[in-house]
């Protein structure tokens, strides 16, 4: 069975594309660029306050979806310069705590809306 997931505190889906879908086990959240819920697309000023609002994003629909970010298998992160990497890392490790799922991080080119950061995931539901 396949479940589409959609919460208001995370950014409602701006394409033909769902929040996260949970099937077998799994919640796969689609990629959460840095804004914050609501229909306004403001940008947070800054790579910290980008990252925090992506990982706060994933957060919510992980809530949605009945599990939680200490359940997270996979996160992918897109950054349009390495160069952004440390400070990325040291907010990551803030938000995520003991937790330590596999993680990807892609230096890439600009990044939709000109944000800093994307951030997708893979977690397991208990």
């Amino acid at each position: 069975m396949i479940e589409r997931i959609e919460t208001a505190g995370a950014p409602l889906p701006a394409g033909h594309y769902s929040q996260a879908i949970k099937a077998n086990g799994f919640v796969f959240v689609s990629g959460q660029l840095p804004f914050p819920p609501g229909a306004q697309r403001i940008l947070p000023d800054g790579m910290a306050a980008q990252a925090r609002q992506c990982l706060e994003n994933v957060r919510a629909i992980l809530d949605a979806a009945g599990t939680t970010m200490a359940n997270l298998v996979s996160v992918q992160i897109f950054i349009p310069d390495v160069s952004l990497w440390g400070e990325v890392n040291a907010v990551y490790e803030a938000v995520m705590g003991s937790a330590r799922p596999a993680r990807t991080v892609v230096p890439t080119t600009a990044l939709h809306y000109g944000a800093l950061i994307e951030v997708n995931a893979v977690a397991v539901c208990p």
